[in-house]
């Protein structure tokens, strides 16, 4: 089994300062990690996803994860918010297959 816990529900930041939405995992395997992106009145897509290899994942909008195994974190960083960047953002991970995210938790961040 394999779950994410998104430790701020809600993250408020002025514009110019650095974004960071905190994500950790439980898996018994290693895991494929994912973050989403969902715009006012849009649907879900993909901001960046960790399947192996290089820790450090860079997404779009100038977004950033790093897999950290030692802490099961995958914490998603951006050094300038945007106010284009309001939006809610999700962290899921999968067991399985990399294309399939597994269970979906959230963060709303206002700019």
């Amino acid at each position: 089994a394999q779950s994410v816990t998104q430790l701020d529900s809600q993250v408020s930041v002025s514009e110019g300062a650095p974004v960071l939405l905190r994500c950790n995992y439980s898996s018994s395997v290693p895991p494929y990690l994912f973050w989403y992106v969902q715009y006012p009145n849009q649907g879900l897509q993909l901001l960046l996803k960790y399947t192996s290899g290089t820790t450090l994942v860079k997404g779009i909008n100038g977004f950033e994860a790093e897999f950290k195994k030692s802490e099961t974190s995958f914490h998603l960083r951006k050094a300038s918010a945007h106010v284009s960047d309001a939006a809610e953002y999700f962290c899921a991970v999968s067991d399985t297959v990399p294309e399939t995210a597994g269970q979906l938790n959230t963060n709303l961040l206002r700019c």
